[in-house]
């Protein structure tokens, strides 16, 4: 049991069967959380009522007990930031619960039940927050998108991960770090002799022996265009060579380029007979 100085031992007493009862049966939307060293401060999450702009959001409070309770109200705080009409920008609650009409009959359970209730019917006559009073009695469509806008960025629900999806999520790395590496030894160990040396235009077209006779240039010209013919012919066979060498087999890209390397040496054989 917990031992506090600001409170005494009859009303601990109390507080620990309350809260126990409070954490085996838990009101609608209210899960309260439990410090068994300190009874003087209660924190509890609130979700968001359905219907209204605090749908899907989760509002952590704290109740603080003075010494003389539950002769005296605790006093209510949200710790998430919200933008309500009776809770002010420290985030103090104000609640006629809390104030004018407590009774030390009360228990805990009724006071967080008031507070959720709150968040469905908000009272503006006692406003904290005056921007928020005067947008709920004057504009309440504006005044429900500040409110959901606070919700989207300040009351998201904590992410829960169960471990065998961070186990499953983690084995799924692994085997995608495992692939790229066994795809690295690859490359590294790839023949030199699988890569096609880049095309050049001077190695594809070879040089032109012109005569050096005037007589002799009718004969040459036609030549030279069966030249051209010819390596024409050599750069269209490179090109699907180049295309070949994107298989995945080895072997295949050797055979292409053995057969790309002959028939670039018949060319030439060729043109210079003709010459």
């Amino acid at each position: 049991m917990a031992t506090n100085e600001n409170l005494p031992p009859n009303v601990i007493k109390q507080l620990a069967k309350e809260l126990k009862n409070l954490d085996e049966t838990p009101p609608e939307g209210i899960k309260v959380v439990v410090n068994d060293d300190d009874f003087s401060t209660i924190f509890a999450d609130i979700d968001g009522p359905a219907g209204t702009p605090y749908e899907n959001g989760v509002f952590r409070m704290k109740l603080l007990l003075c010494r003389d309770f539950p002769h005296s109200p605790p006093k209510g705080y949200f710790l998430t930031k919200i933008f309500h009409p009776n809770v002010a920008n420290n985030g103090e609650i104000c609640v006629n619960t809390l104030k004018k009409d407590w009774n030390p009959s009360l228990g805990l359970r009724h006071v967080l039940i008031v507070v959720r209730c709150l968040l469905i019917e908000p009272f503006p006559e006692s406003a904290l927050n005056e921007l928020a009073g005067k947008l709920l009695l004057e504009d309440y469509e504006e005044y429900a998108r500040h409110a959901r806008i606070y919700t989207g960025i300040h009351a998201k629900p904590k992410a829960k991960f169960k471990s065998g999806a961070i186990t499953e999520s983690t084995t799924a790395l692994n085997v995608d770090q495992t692939n790229t590496s066994v795809l690295n030894a690859d490359i590294k160990t790839m023949p030199s002799s699988a890569a096609l040396p880049p095309l050049s235009t001077s190695a594809a077209l070879p040089p032109l022996l012109l005569p050096s006779t005037t007589a002799a240039r009718g004969a040459s010209q036609d030549q030279a265009a069966g030249i051209l013919t010819e390596s024409s012919a050599n750069r269209s066979t490179a090109a699907a060579v180049v295309s070949a060498a994107h298989a995945p087999q080895k072997k295949e890209i050797g055979t292409a380029k053995a057969q790309a390397d002959k028939k670039k040496l018949d060319a030439r054989k060729k043109s210079l007979k003709r010459l």
